[in-house]
């Protein structure tokens, strides 16, 4: 199997099984068949906001390139449209904002082009930067050479200077991004120690709570991180990097259970859903191989810092694991990332 854009595609990929030109990945298999299959798991209409305020964590603990959201008014000339009263012979009263976002601050996915990999897809000896299904560094996804075109826009240039040509987030939000949550409750058997889960673990977790992962399936891993992160005030002892279980991306069965499972997404409550860094790393590899198997290989759009502790509280005590989940990202246009508003309907 070849393509224009790549001749080889990376061992385990499924580059090109969806269409050459595939931007979606594993929200394919996200078929109405599927979407019927989940909402058929409505029986109580409740429902679940999965999204931390997206000002948590309070502070840049987990990320120091990545900052909280800053609100700030718009203007009406030169004075702030905020409670405002324009015009003086009528009653309104305006408040207009704007906000400056980093997109992977707080409850967020992950888009495909948010990780590549130095990969030789031309077959020529040389690796290349390359991203999900071969689309390319520089002519699809674009960003600046220079610190100078980065970071904060100015009055007199607000112009894009990254933008994702494909693979940008709002394919997975026109697509839609609904299907049948599956929860995985790691906190329940491991508690909130800091603990590397490899696949024998997470088999030994599915087995007793009788979970069966199928195809389409939208995966969500609870290990109460983003509760611990709600909770936290600065100056307490909570250690962001040595908290809770995170994924094993460095164990190989792990990552062939997510290919064969067929999971649709991935999603956790924790900062990148595999640890950070991975537990083994063999040099010249990724230094996050899950992202590697997930993003770049197979499509799999990655959530992280979900607020899964309430949804997985009352899935154990009602003895359910599955829900419908309802999780578009904002229609940003180029973007390899975005905040999430995730709803469980249960």
């Amino acid at each position: 199997m070849a393509s224009p854009r790549w001749k080889t595609r990376p061992p385990g990929s499924n580059w090109g099984d969806y269409g050459e030109d595939d931007q979606l990945g594993r929200l394919n298999l996200l078929n109405p068949d599927r979407v019927r299959r989940a909402a058929a798991e409505i029986r109580e209409g409740l429902t679940f906001c999965l999204s931390l305020p997206l000002d948590v964590p309070r502070q840049s603990v987990l990320n120091p390139r990545r900052q909280p959201p800053v609100l700030r008014p718009t203007l009406r000339g030169t004075a702030p449209n905020f409670n405002c009263c324009p015009d003086p012979a009528a009653t309104d009263v305006i408040c207009d904002d704007l906000v400056v976002l980093h997109t992977q601050y707080s409850t967020q996915w992950d888009g495909l082009s948010h990780i590549g990999q130095m990969f030789d897809a031309d077959g020529d000896g040389k690796p290349e930067p390359v991203y999900y299904n071969g689309f390319r560094a520089g002519s699809d996804v674009k960003g600046p050479t220079s610190a100078d075109a980065a970071g904060m826009p100015n009055a007199q240039d607000s112009s894009s200077s990254s933008f994702a040509r494909r693979l940008g987030i709002e394919h997975m939000a026109e697509q839609g991004a609904q299907g049948r949550g599956v929860m995985i409750d790691l906190r329940r058997h491991f508690g909130d120690a800091h603990r590397f889960i490899g696949f024998e673990d997470l088999q030994a977790v599915l087995k007793v709570d009788g979970i069966r992962v199928e195809e389409g399936d939208m995966v969500c891993i609870h290990t109460g991180f983003a509760e611990r992160l709600m909770e936290s005030v600065p100056g307490d002892s909570f250690d962001p990097h040595a908290a809770c279980c995170v994924l094993d991306g460095s164990d190989p069965a792990l990552l062939q259970w997510i290919t064969d499972c067929g999971l649709s997404v991935l999603t956790a409550d924790n900062y990148a859903v595999e640890g950070q860094p991975p537990r083994r790393h063999v040099e010249g590899t990724a230094s996050a191989p899950l992202h590697e198997h997930c993003l770049f290989k197979l499509g799999i759009h990655l959530g992280e810092l979900w607020w899964l502790t309430p949804l997985a509280d009352w899935l154990h005590l009602n003895r359910r694991h599955r829900f419908l989940l309802t999780a578009p990202p904002l229609r940003l246009t180029g973007a390899v990332g975005s905040p999430v508003t995730p709803i469980a309907t249960v």
